[in-house]
């Protein structure tokens, strides 16, 4: 199975709640914009560790995830 951008956007919400994500990729290589309350506090080591847990076995699946993970006030304020 081909692993899509919509996949791995549906992954991460399985396991981690968002208030948005976006995420873009050719089939190996993703990147992902991720924004949730969950990263309050939390450096960008701890929040792309619960994101990797959010994807669990399926990462196997996934060659490269980049990821921007920012809280709703960060986010607010990038926009």
């Amino acid at each position: 199975m081909k692993v899509t951008p919509e996949n791995v956007r549906d992954f991460i919400l399985q396991g981690l709640p968002c208030e948005h994500i976006h995420v873009d990729g050719d089939g190996r290589h993703f990147e992902a914009v991720i924004v949730s309350s969950e990263f309050a506090g939390k450096g960008m080591l701890q929040r792309h560790k619960q994101v990797y847990q959010a994807l669990g076995d399926r990462m196997e699946k996934i060659h490269a995830l980049s990821m921007k993970t920012l809280t709703p006030e960060q986010w607010a304020n990038n926009q």
